[in-house]
């Protein structure tokens, strides 16, 4: 029977008893008195048993829920520890693109450069090639230029006036 139950029939059985006159004492049948009391004995071992099991189940949760905790915790711990790595191993992807991308330009700045370099001394040796050439050119027109006023020269000497009769071709006939 449940302890308060016990309690409550023995609040029923004083508020039954009569009271003594002119004092503060009630008269209380002792057969019904004693029977509570016994079942109250009887009772107590078992709520007490009751009570015991729910502090057992109540510390057995609590260290289930501890567990969980530490758990959760712990995986959370790890969570940040691997976003944290994770966000390292991005910054170090990002500090090593970035460096390469600047060797990158650096080196196609330096292959521009030398691109630029090549073409201008190959330009540089074209005109020096081509100025030998126009030298070559302007030499062999003033040789035939003056070719051309020598034998001028000679032709007006060669060429018999007009007009006149060339002795040596009629004297013949």
């Amino acid at each position: 029977m449940d302890i308060l139950h016990l309690i409550d029939q023995l609040e029923e059985l004083f508020n039954e008893s009569k009271s003594v006159w002119l004092t503060n004492d009630v008269m209380i049948k002792e057969e019904r008195l004693i029977d509570l009391i016994d079942q109250m004995r009887l009772s107590i071992p078992d709520e007490i048993k009751q009570s015991q099991q729910v502090i057992n189940q109540k510390e057995r949760i609590l260290a289930q829920a501890q567990e969980e905790a530490n758990r959760t915790i712990n995986l959370a711990r790890e969570k940040s520890v691997e976003m944290v790595e994770r966000d390292g191993i991005v910054e170090s992807a990002r500090i090593k693109a970035d460096q390469i991308i600047r060797r990158a330009e650096e080196q196609g700045k330096m292959v521009k450069q030398d691109a630029d370099e090549y073409a201008v001394e190959t330009l540089r040796n074209l005109k020096a090639e081509l100025e030998k050439i126009l030298n070559q050119v302007n030499n062999g027109i003033r040789t035939l230029e003056g070719d051309i006023v020598v034998d001028k020269k000679d032709q007006a000497q060669s060429q018999p006036l007009t007009g006149y009769k060339e002795i040596s071709k009629t004297s013949s006939k």
